[in-house]
């Protein structure tokens, strides 16, 4: 069973997010960019099935400018076998990256289509869906655990009120909620093996795809200061700023 994980370059979650002085976008200078936590998942339960005997190949496609291979070369050490870059300077968006992953799908014919539920810096949570759309793929979202068995992937995910386990039959498309593991380190020795492995280079003009953005960003901008708390003296005194300032109880 062949498993496709997409993958996406964000900023890394521990950084801070800088926006450009013009408010035309997010500053990346100087800035680290590591592989969306959403998608490492996606990549460990795809290992994890590898490793299960479950699936006979893993390969990590990403999309984007040429510094995405740096994020392809981390998922090879995490134990993907091969990787796959489609190459666009092109302000990638996701029905366009849904288009060339679909085209890349008719290539490989993967049983199972692994991604994360969103990326943290545009929180679209759309690429999954419309990729499935595309290809006429059964598709299970938000996936907290994972089966694959007998040709099916059963899915538990969790919704408002509780959970739900729904039954798909590959090939499938499941995208990754937080709760599906706890992704692994690289080891050194699996860095090292990754530079060896081998990552192939395609353009959205060789796989028949426009990726120009179909949307604009007219303005980008931090979130509001939060103002400074006070500290009150006692419990009237809580009560009254509640009542008369905050008008929160009456």
């Amino acid at each position: 069973m062949k498993v496709l994980v997409p993958i996406k370059r964000v900023v890394d979650a521990n950084v801070k997010v800088r926006v450009k002085p013009d408010n035309s976008g997010v500053d990346l200078n100087n800035v680290k960019m590591a592989v969306n936590p959403f998608c490492e998942i996606a990549i460990e339960e795809a290992v994890r099935l590898k490793e299960a005997g479950t699936a006979s190949e893993v390969i990590a496609v990403a999309i984007g400018a040429s510094v995405c291979a740096e994020q392809l070369r981390t998922c090879l050490a995490l134990g993907a076998d091969r990787a796959i870059l489609i190459e666009t300077d092109e302000d990638a968006q996701p029905l366009a990256i849904a288009k060339a992953l679909a085209a890349i799908q008719e290539k490989e014919s993967a049983d199972l289509v692994i991604f994360g539920k969103q990326s943290i810096d545009a929180d679209n949570s759309q690429t999954g869906q419309m990729f499935a759309a595309l290809t006429g793929m059964a598709q299970a979202t938000f996936a907290s655990e994972l089966t694959v068995a007998d040709g099916k992937a059963t899915v538990v995910r969790e919704i408002d009120g509780g959970l739900q386990t729904i039954e798909v039959t590959l090939p499938a498309v499941v995208t990754t909620d937080l709760r599906l593991n706890e992704p692994r380190y690289a080891s050194l020795p699996n860095i090292m093996k990754a530079k060896k492995k081998p990552m192939d280079t395609h353009s959205p003009a060789d796989l028949g795809v426009d990726m120009a953005p179909t949307q604009e960003i007219l303005s980008v901008e931090p979130p509001a200061e939060r103002q400074a708390g006070i500290t009150v003296e006692s419990v009237d005194e809580l009560v009254d700023k509640l009542r008369n300032e905050a008008k929160v109880i009456s």
